[in-house]
């Protein structure tokens, strides 16, 4: 798979001509500055997306001088797994008072966290609803300064981002409450965050509503809680396995375990976070290559925002020939997609622990040493048309000198990103499991590696909701948010793969509720089954259901009353949840009429004494705030180095 300009445009081109490619080249969203290769055919009706990369410089010394020796409380946050179907990871971020509640990709390889404003009329439908500055009683938009971009009346800060594959984000920056879910010891935070106002392109089509930024930069959510004294300068991503799903996000300090292996990182090499790769082992023998092939331009760089892996050129020959030498007697077979020369073999088995039966390992050597072990699952992705056949997850890169790891590489591996220390830890363990282990206390044992098989509910993730007590109403009542319910069906994922649009409206049909309010949050294999999480959200702009809607629903599920066609086999509903939402008071409910009343009466006081055209000027001034932005006003765009 050979990324030239030619196939890039070529890739480009399929974006705009077609949205509904379903083979499971895994959605390689891509942040790396200078790479522009895509694989456009997923197990989604969504496209791939590039992020970018950019670095805004802090005052990195005075930072280390805060977190030194100090054990300061860490975010857990619970990931759910869509890299198989959009090729990210998402995590639930709570903003405002009361709390609003969004799905962000979780990418290393951006600074700025946004999400859809109200007033937007640019922006396109996504999992959850647009976030409602008016609503919350503790945002407020950034004034303009001197250390921001200003709108066309110098009156607030704003944002631009644009993508190499030609989306872009645009809007104003506010600020508000930031919760990270009831699992973390980090109470809310005031933090700085991108209120959209227009969006294009991939970004616009995609399920998730928008993105957390977690690399370096000033505006980055690490950096900001690191400058606020309240978490320690490091963060940790864990990837659940192929089939599996589910992991987990620490957001602060975490304790490593013992056998944890570390490569240094230099943030004055590149403003990525990169590693210090010298060797690739195949089968236990050294690639014959020069240390210096993967310090070209950027070095190697980790990017949680990009799905596969991608090599220098020498490199990549050299991989893609050892793996083909040590499976001599395996049939090679073509792609999945016929315009990609994709590199797959058959007769493996269905079954991920069996791989390495017949796939080798691979080992990363780094500049002290240290060695981190692939198992197979971090460089192969499934054939999409043959049962037990599988493809090479890792590419050239083009003629870019760059080595980008992106997620399947780090697979059940927890990776610690010490930012304070600078270096990177990985640590070979069943992330799907790992979120149960984290909750132990820190007096507990340490956490034995050993076990990598999943059990039957390692994906099902607790419920998650806005840090503190429930809100509740005046009456002192509770309102339902969201349901959350798991399902066992009783056939393989293999087999569910390419059906899951199906089953969604199926299963919509059955709960008498739209399409757009069943999700499919994340799927582990249950031996011969699937265990399958889902939420069922309120309807339209909605923000809670009534009482009798989630009783009804439930009710259907525990009596078996959801009846799926023939090829889904037959279902048990295991657990399920719901998430609380504040239910409006009558004042709250009659807002619109009330405020609708008293401002008629206004125009009419303002009108008769000559105020009419004061008032009109004042509203016009004051949706500023949240007008789409003019690249012609100034806005800085952040872009990638060499954008295509």
């Amino acid at each position: 798979m050979t990324p030239t300009l030619y196939h890039c445009l070529l890739s480009f081109f399929l974006v705009l001509t077609t949205t509904t490619h379903l083979t499971p080249h895994g959605g390689a969203t891509t942040s790396s500055a200078n790479v522009v290769e895509t694989s456009y055919y997923v197990n989604t009706i969504s496209t791939t997306m590039i992020f970018p990369l950019y670095h805004y410089p802090h005052k990195n010394s005075s930072r280390r001088l805060l977190q030194s020796g100090k054990r300061l409380p860490n975010a857990r946050m619970t990931l759910h797994d869509d890299l198989l179907r959009n090729g990210y990871y998402t995590t639930r971020l709570w903003i405002g008072t009361p709390p609003q509640m969004f799905a962000l990709i979780v990418d290393t390889g951006s600074t700025v966290t946004y999400v859809p404003c109200a007033t937007c009329q640019q922006c396109g439908r996504h999992q959850d609803p647009k976030f409602q500055p008016d609503e919350s009683s503790t945002y407020h938009a950034v004034k303009c300064n001197v250390d921001c971009t200003c709108d066309s009346e110098r009156e607030y800060c704003i944002y631009e981002r644009q993508y190499a594959e030609m989306s872009s984000s645009s809007g104003v920056l506010g600020e508000d409450i930031v919760s990270f879910g009831n699992l973390s010891e980090l109470v809310p935070q005031r933090a700085v965050f991108g209120c959209e106002n227009m969006e294009t392109g991939d970004l616009y089509s995609q399920h998730a509503d928008g993105i957390m930024g977690l690399g370096r930069g000033d505006l980055s959510i690490v950096d900001q809680l690191v400058d606020k004294k309240v978490i320690n300068d490091s963060f940790s991503l864990c990837y659940g396995g192929m089939d599996v799903g589910g992991g987990a996000m620490i957001l602060g300090g975490l304790s490593p375990p013992a056998d944890m292996v570390f490569a240094k990182s230099d943030p004055g090499r590149s403003p990525y976070y990169n590693i210090e790769l010298k060797e690739l082992h195949v089968a236990g023998k050294m690639l014959s290559l020069s240390p210096q092939v993967f310090n070209g331009k950027h070095g190697t760089v980790l990017d949680s925002g990009t799905t596969y892996a991608y090599l220098p050129e020498a490199a990549f020959l050299a991989f893609k020939d050892a793996v083909i030498e040590e499976l001599q007697g395996h049939k090679q077979i073509p792609g999945p997609d016929p315009n990609y020369h994709d590199i797959c073999f058959s007769g493996a088995g269905s079954e991920v622990s069996e791989l390495s039966k017949t796939f080798p390992t691979v080992d990363m050597v780094f500049g002290n040493k240290q060695k981190l072990t692939l198992s197979p699952e971090n460089y192969l992705f499934r054939h999409a048309k043959e049962s037990g056949a599988y493809c090479l997850g890792v590419f050239q890169n083009g003629k870019d000198p760059t080595t980008l790891l992106g997620g399947i590489v780090v697979r059940n591996t927890l990776v610690t990103y010490d930012r304070e220390k600078d270096k990177i830890g990985f640590w070979k363990t069943n992330c799907s499991e790992l979120w149960q282990r984290l909750q132990l206390s820190d007096a507990s044992p340490p956490i034995s590696a050993g076990s990598e098989k999943p059990n039957s509910t390692a994906g099902i993730s607790p419920t998650v909701a806005p840090s503190g007590p429930a809100v509740t109403n005046a009456s002192g009542e509770k309102s339902i948010g969201r349901i959350i319910f798991s399902i066992s069906l009783n056939i393989n994922i293999t087999s569910l793969e390419l059906h899951i649009s199906e089953l969604t409206d199926a299963i919509s049909k059955e709960l008498d509720a739209k399409a757009s309010q069943v999700h499919l949050v994340n799927f582990i294999s249950d031996g011969n089954g699937t265990l399958l999480k889902w939420s069922v959200s309120p309807a339209g702009s909605a923000s809670y259901m009534s009482n009798a809607t989630a009783t009804d629903i439930i009710a259907r599920l525990a009596e078996q009353k959801v009846h799926l066609p023939e090829k889904f086999g037959s279902y048990k509903l295991v657990e399920w949840n719901v998430e609380l939402t504040p239910k409006r008071t009558w004042w709250q409910q009659h807002t619109v009429v009330v405020l609708g009343s008293v401002f008629a009466m206004l125009v009419l006081g303002l009108f008769a004494c000559g105020g009419w055209y004061a008032w009109r000027r004042h509203q016009q001034q004051s949706l500023t705030s949240y007008k789409p932005v003019d690249a012609a006003d100034g806005a800085a765009p952040e872009q990638e180095l060499q954008p295509l």
